[in-house]
């Protein structure tokens, strides 16, 4: 999802939020270490990204996303752009 802040002219590419990944990983009942295999990304990635300590690389983010939604997670975002939860979905 591409987001505009008209404000300060940038361009944002809304993956995923911390909160999101903690609760989609929890929705699942998936650990830390296990999205991280699935995702094919470190465990510290994993762990740093929840915990708001770091912003991985999109690319890495991005990995994340498609594991959580391969298990039937869709992140729900407001039109502008917000994370605001999750919902399950067929896999």
């Amino acid at each position: 999802m591409l987001f505009v802040d008209h404000d300060e002219f940038f361009l944002y590419l809304i993956l995923m939020s911390p909160e999101q990944c903690r609760a989609a990983r929890g929705w699942l009942g998936w650990s830390q270490q296990l999205l991280a295999e699935c995702a094919h990304v470190g465990i510290s990635t994993v762990r740093d990204f929840e915990a708001s300590r770091r912003q991985p690389i999109a690319n890495n983010i991005a990995s994340m996303r498609r594991a959580l939604e391969g298990a039937g997670i869709e992140l729900v975002f407001l039109d502008d752009g917000r994370a605001v939860g999750i919902r399950a979905i067929e896999p």
